[in-house]
């Protein structure tokens, strides 16, 4: 069954984008040899929290990393209207988390696995050097 990402809510396109990332990330943890459980929820979070995320956008777009279709993507999860609340940071930083899982969504439904992984080995390698200055 295929899924028309073009019609999805930003929302619901965050949604799998959280968990697609955050596989990616569990995966890349396990291969590095990190197998117990606790540790590797807590290391998990470096890379999956809104403030790694939005770091993550910001990083980007300092680099102009996405295409106008990404962006837009981005921009359509970003501007959703969410009915949860930021927990841990403040709503930008929240809605900036958002548009990003939203991009890794599309990614994900539209097929483009090559480009998917592409980005999502471009936030590891950003996050494990340290150089994103909001995840502090």
């Amino acid at each position: 069954m295929a899924v028309d990402y073009r019609q999805l809510n930003g929302i619901a396109l965050a949604y799998l984008g959280d968990a697609v990332y955050e596989v990616f990330i569990r995966e890349h943890l396990l291969a590095k040899g990190m197998a117990k459980p606790n540790r590797l929820q807590h290391v998990a979070t470096n890379y999956v929290s809104a403030k790694a995320q939005a770091a993550l956008i910001e990083k980007m777009q300092e680099e102009d990393l996405l295409n106008l279709e990404e962006w837009g993507y981005f921009k359509r999860g970003r501007n959703a209207n969410s009915y949860t609340h930021a927990k841990n940071t403040n709503v930008l930083t929240y809605r900036m988390s958002t548009g990003f899982e939203a991009l890794i969504g599309y990614l994900q439904l539209a097929g483009k696995r090559e480009r998917l992984t592409e980005i999502v080995q471009w936030c590891i390698m950003h996050v494990e050097k340290g150089d994103l200055s909001r995840a502090k």
